[in-house]
């Protein structure tokens, strides 16, 4: 288990030192949550890294990582825990074969539980407390928000049959959100909150450094910068930094050493996800905007 870092820049190494290049405000940010022990509520586009902090500072620390991937109709069974009811019929059968009767006392045991990821966050762990990603927490209702305001504030949860379990060491969690929806002031107030925004030309070439340094440096600011360019089009899904890194990965895949129009219209499956963003930019339009990227990257 590594030592939770002690300054930002510190924590901006540890983050860097996994590959993940992040602006100083979001090393500071990252830092007091740490620090102070507070959850960490990352908004933003999706594919700009949000989901990645929580995986990267599970690997820096030494920590696991347990994720609620949420979804809608997420419910507090699926969320913390359910009852093992097979097995439960078993043992009640059991008993009556013997001529006895199984108490309930004994069927509403940890015996009997299915652990989900919120109690897996409470338990104690061997490299320490836990990493607790709750991921896309947007996708979730109301009542579920409302439910996570324990989990959040006294790290545990309430089994109605067990009673309350309690973290012996409160879990580092991460909630995410795509913002297809606002989520309550009541979930946000217990947080430390960060916009995730899409990064400029210089930390998305960094980026792209770490994550495919094979990538020549003239492909790369082509890359970067034609990705950057997308960005300001009028496109129904702009491309995130994820797109960016699977775009360099695959057209080194093919060998490729400069962008063409051609190269473009074959390999933009991998940076744009909706077919009609695609139609938009084949063609002429690839060329007018990979043309506008040079003039923009050309010495002054």
């Amino acid at each position: 288990m590594t030592a939770v870092p002690a300054t930002i820049d510190a924590t901006e190494e540890m983050l860097a030192g996994q590959g993940y290049v992040a602006s100083r405000a979001l090393a500071t940010v990252v830092f007091l949550s740490l620090k102070l022990g507070r959850p960490l509520f990352l908004e933003g586009e999706a594919g700009v890294g949000k989901t990645e902090i929580a995986k990267t500072l599970a690997t820096a620390l030494g920590r696991r990582l347990i994720r609620l991937q949420c979804y809608e109709g997420l419910d507090q069974a699926s969320a913390v825990a359910e009852w093992n009811f097979a097995a439960q019929m078993v043992a009640i059968r059991a008993a009556e074969a013997t001529g006895g009767s199984a108490a309930k006392a004994d069927l509403f045991t940890e015996e009997y539980l299915i652990e989900r990821p919120l109690l897996a966050a409470m338990r104690p762990q061997p490299g320490g407390a836990p990493v607790l990603l709750i991921d896309e927490i947007d996708r979730t209702d109301a009542p579920f928000e409302a439910f996570l305001l324990e989990a959040l504030s006294e790290a545990q949860v309430s089994i109605p049959e067990l009673g309350t379990i309690s973290a012996p060491e409160p879990p580092i969690v991460i909630l995410t959100s795509n913002r297809t929806r606002e989520v309550h002031d009541a979930l946000k107030r217990r947080c430390l909150y960060h916009w995730v925004d899409y990064p400029d030309f210089t930390r998305e070439m960094e980026i792209l450094h770490a994550r495919a340094p094979e990538a020549q440096e003239t492909l790369s600011r082509e890359i970067v910068g034609f990705v950057q360019r997308l960005r300001r089009e009028d496109l129904f899904k702009k491309p995130g930094v994820a797109e960016t890194i699977d775009w360099a990965k695959c057209l080194l895949a093919l060998d490729v050493i400069a962008l063409s129009p051609e190269v473009i219209a074959d390999t933009l499956g991998a940076i744009l996800k909706y077919q009609d963003d695609i139609q938009k930019i084949q063609g002429s339009e690839a060329k007018r905007l990979l043309d506008q990227v040079r003039k923009e990257l050309a010495p002054a």
